[in-house]
């Protein structure tokens, strides 16, 4: 339990320094040895002939001439520094450090880190080293620090920690995955990461570093499933086959494999004792929302309640609406509440949900809110769940007794994600669209055309369908040169005068008021809605057939395939429109991919490659974990390896009981204690 040690017990950490370090996360001894450099400088003298312009490097030779300090405007001072490197001498300039004056004697050998300037033949000092000798390493790490700690701090205390520590820390990776993919023990990894004798040390202690990083986060996934999937923890919910059957057979189209095969697995799930805690995930247009419908069918038939909560009230009423006359035929009682239903609709909806005599509620956050309580509920389906934070989707979950949970995302997941921020989730894939669906034909135009895009719209409202007009901001910004809403609905209005209705639509409208206009789109009242991205998620209006995008390279690309999901409802022709021109390579290639391919489980990858793990869905509700030196993007065959080996591990030993596993045992313990869960 040393590790577990406050930093007071470390020489010259009194409850000051603690709550400088507390800054930076740390509070322990185990989180300072595992608080690890981001990067390294390379100390190992450089030849200058071999030396780039603006380099960073170390160079060795002797003061020929004393320090000057010179000072130039209100505290601002240079040191300068005359060192004979080989047969040339060098200037070295260290800005607004006069202290360091008292370090250098003329004659006297000298050994500087700084940035190289190779046409003027100069340095600019970073750091002091002391000369070099055999013993002196060729790296030195620098640390994440903030105004309250120094640099010099953290490898002071690291130092101290990892002299009183190294011999008694133990290895919570067990000895037998560590000689399989040939680890460091813990104090190695320590070592290496913190006083590298060399580059391959450093690279060592790193790549065992991740690996432990990703097992030990893998372990707490596997800690969080079998405590979610234990019998006791569960409903079992026997709904009727046949039931469920005939409604499949009522449909007027035929299921999909793929949505005949995520249909068995969630009710496989909802019959068995344990917990569900299932991701649906599919791409735009593939069926999800039939796939819900039809387990939560399953759980009316055993006598239990279903909710299905969604982002915004346009699209519960379009699932109510949907789902209404679908279950009309089987005497299921289905309810809408959302914040608008009026204290007189509320009622008896109320106490339907409350009798159990509602079967299928349909709403918003309205389903969580104080007062809505639940006679026998079984199944919560929460659709585009990554709207919804982990806090809200867990009240909805104690409103029954554990009931199952169902998310949906029509963000489809990289395998990356899938295994990090929804690690503890069962994942069921709709990787098909369903026949007859036609591709959306995608088209990237540079503004000087956006004529040809004008066209276009104007033969889609000839043929009598509807348009989206996209763009990123909703007034007028001197600092930003982009299309913005205010003006393209004044263009547009112009544009089709007389031929077509035009409405506004942005996320600073009060809820009505966007409610209003959505309706009115809906029933094609308007024709042409110019909108910011609130209508990204849940629009379904068949009749809408052009996406137009303007300044389409400021949209990452899931977010453009999720606007581009919005048309192609129907059964006409559909076409989105990107309308850019990209200042940089990475905007260039977004058109490309988006112009090149249609579907969302490889535009997913790609985004995620393109923008990293940090900013897939663009908020912290996403739940992303967060790693100190693993990447789940660049490292993903170690995620992968070490989720792999996680859940082989709690297969064979679900409570971690064996002798040579305590040390695990116990740090997942510390962890839970510390952290209360993962969310």
């Amino acid at each position: 339990m040393a590790l577990m040690d406050p930093l007071t017990v470390l020489p010259g950490v009194g409850p000051k320094k603690a709550e400088q370090l507390a800054t930076l996360g740390l509070h322990t001894l185990g989180e300072l040895l595992f608080y690890f450099p981001f990067r390294y400088d390379d100390l190992q003298v450089k030849d200058l002939a071999e030396a780039a312009d603006q380099e960073k490097l170390t160079i060795k030779g002797v003061v020929v001439a004393p320090p000057v300090v010179s000072r130039f405007g209100p505290r601002k001072n240079r040191l300068n520094l005359r060192l004979q490197v080989d047969r040339a001498v060098v200037l070295v300039t260290f800005f607004n450090q006069p202290w360091l004056k008292d370090k250098f004697e003329q004659g006297e050998e000298a050994a500087i880190y700084g940035k190289w300037d190779a046409k003027r033949h100069t340095m600019t000092g970073m750091k002091v080293l002391a000369t070099q000798t055999a013993e002196t390493p060729e790296l030195a790490g620098i640390y994440p620090v903030n105004k309250h700690v120094r640099q010099s701090t953290v490898l002071e205390l690291v130092k101290a920690a990892y002299t009183r520590e190294a011999k008694a820390m133990g290895n919570v990776v067990p000895a037998a995955i560590r000689t399989k993919f040939r680890l460091l023990d813990d104090a190695a990894i320590v070592h290496g990461m913190h006083f590298p004798d060399s580059a391959q040390e450093a690279k060592a202690a790193r790549r065992s570093a991740i690996f432990r990083e990703f097992f030990l986060f893998q372990c707490q996934i596997q800690a969080l499933r079998q405590d979610d999937h234990a019998a006791a923890n569960g409903l079992a919910i026997p709904y009727d086959n046949q039931a469920v059957r005939g409604l499949i057979q009522t449909l007027p189209f035929t299921l999909t494999a793929a949505q005949k095969r995520v249909v068995n697995e969630i009710c496989g799930d909802l019959r068995a004792p344990r917990h569900m805690n299932r991701l649906l995930q599919g791409d735009v247009g593939s069926g999800k929302t039939i796939v819900a419908a039809i387990v939560m069918y399953a759980t009316v038939t055993a006598r239990y309640q279903a909710a299905l909560m969604v982002p915004t009230e346009v699209l519960a009423e379009q699932h109510f609406a949907k789902l209404t006359k679908l279950f009309a035929p089987l005497n299921v009682n289905v309810a809408l509440l959302t914040g608008s239903t009026s204290a007189a609709a509320r009622r008896p909806i109320l106490a339907g949900l409350q009798s159990g005599a509602v079967d299928i509620v349909i709403g918003t956050h309205a389903l969580i809110q104080k007062g809505v309580d639940y006679a026998n509920l079984g199944l919560v389906v929460i659709d585009e769940q990554h709207r919804f934070g982990v806090n809200q989707r867990r009240v909805l979950q104690e409103k029954g007794l554990r009931p199952d949970l169902l998310a949906m995302t029509a963000t489809p997941i990289p395998r990356t994600l899938a295994i990090t921020a929804y690690g503890e989730m069962d994942v069921s894939s709709i990787d098909e669209l369903p026949a007859g669906r036609k591709p959306i034909t995608t088209s990237w135009l540079r503004k000087n055309q956006v004529g040809h895009a004008l066209d276009r719209m104007r033969q889609e409202l000839a043929a009598g369908h509807q348009v989206f007009a996209i763009t990123p901001l909703i007034a007028e910004s001197e600092k930003v040169d982009l299309q913005n809403a205010e003006q393209l609905y004044e263009k547009l209005g112009q544009a089709f005068a007389g031929k077509a209705n035009v409405a506004l639509l942005h996320g600073q409208m009060k809820p009505d008021e966007k409610d209003a206009i959505m309706r009115a789109f809906a029933a094609n009242e308007v024709q042409v809605l110019v909108s910011t991205t609130v209508v990204e998620v849940g629009v379904d209006v068949p009749n809408a057939t052009v996406m137009a995008i303007f300044d389409a390279d400021r949209f990452g690309l899931a977010q453009l395939h999720q606007l581009r999901g919005r048309v192609g409802r129907g059964a006409a022709a559909a076409y989105c429109v990107l309308i850019a021109d990209p200042k940089n390579d990475a905007g260039v290639e977004r058109m490309q991919i988006m112009t090149t391919t249609t579907n969302g489980f490889e535009l997913a990858e790609k985004d995620l490659a393109l923008r990293g793990s940090g900013d897939l869905f663009g908020d912290k509700q996403s739940g992303l974990p967060e790693f100190a030196v693993a990447d789940p993007v660049a490292d993903f065959a170690t995620l992968e390896a070490a989720q792999q080996v996680a859940a082989a591990l709690f297969a064979a030993d679900p409570t971690l009981d064996a002798a040579e596993l305590a040390p695990l045992r116990a740090h997942l313990a510390r962890l839970q204690q510390a952290t209360g869960s993962l969310d």
